[in-house]
């Protein structure tokens, strides 16, 4: 008697046993058809997204979120704080025929590559001079306008930079920076880095800083007879350069951009623009042509 209960105690452990290894060898597949290929699921999203086309990643949101500063005549505020300027109406002009909506976000200079990485912005659109340097970091549209480096001063004291002694002062990560980092004069100088162009002007004008590096294009803009900077004038021009569009590297929105500003040349469009913000002698045309 005592064996057989013991037999039946042994038989009803084995069985006890066998269900909990069975419910064991369960748990992973459970997890593999739960939370493991939610995960799965979720990296492979991800990654699809990281694949996805630039271009359609901007059409599926219906807006172009494009990088700026403050800087005139390209990009900047009329009197009821709405976003005007060159680069401002050509990317309107632009985003229309991609039947998407532009969306202007003001971005530290300095920072700009990082925000395009970020996806914070789809582009840099802001007389954005094209870097070779850069072109592995970042796409470029084709070069639509030409500008320069030029020093300007305040009054005509100053003609010439040897007789610059004070300091100079340029947007931080911008080609004035460069250039002044590039010339053996101006490099020898104390430098202000400030964060827009604009406020390079009022460092001259103040008398905060003796000269600043400047766009051209702004330069002949904002400053001399008939504007809020009269007594400021430029006395030297460092370096030619080009103006384009910056995108993610490997974009493939950057040739249809180019694709659509070379129709809105051929329709006028572009050209009226140029016409209206005094900037149409410094139109590449023949890039424009294809």
């Amino acid at each position: 008697m005592k064996m057989r209960k013991l037999l039946c105690m042994l038989m009803a452990l084995a069985l006890s046993l066998g269900l909990l290894a069975g419910c064991g060898q369960q748990t992973p597949a459970d997890d593999a058809t739960g939370g493991d290929v939610s995960d799965q699921q979720e990296a492979g999203d991800d990654a699809q997204q990281t694949g996805d086309s630039d271009l359609q990643y901007v059409l599926d949101k219906g807006k172009l979120v494009i990088g700026v500063t403050v800087y005139e005549p390209m990009n900047y505020f009329d009197e009821n704080g709405e976003w005007i300027g060159f680069d401002t109406e050509l990317a309107e002009a632009v985003c229309e025929e991609l039947g998407v909506e532009p969306e202007f976000v003001e971005i530290v200079w300095d920072t700009k590559e990082a925000e395009l990485d970020a996806r914070s912005i789809d582009c840099i659109w802001n007389g954005f001079t094209i870097d070779p340097e850069k072109e592995q970091a970042l796409d470029y549209s084709m070069a639509y306008m030409k500008n320069a480096q030029v020093v300007v001063v305040k009054g005509d004291s100053i003609t010439s930079l040897d007789q610059i002694t004070g300091s100079v002062s340029a947007e931080m990560g911008s080609a004035g920076e460069s250039a002044i980092q590039g010339d053996e004069t101006l490099s020898a100088l104390s430098y202000v880095g400030v964060t827009k162009q604009t406020d390079a002007l009022v460092e001259v004008a103040s008398g905060a800083s003796e000269a600043c590096v400047i766009d051209f294009v702004m330069a002949d803009s904002m400053i001399g007879e008939g504007t809020s900077y009269e007594d400021l004038k430029v006395i030297a021009e460092l370096n030619a350069e080009e103006y384009g569009i910056g995108f993610r590297s490997g974009s493939d929105i950057t040739e249809k951009v180019n694709e659509i500003l070379r129709d809105l040349w051929s329709q006028g469009v572009v050209q009226e623009i140029a016409e209206r913000y005094g900037v149409s002698g410094n139109m590449i045309e023949e890039n424009f042509a294809g």
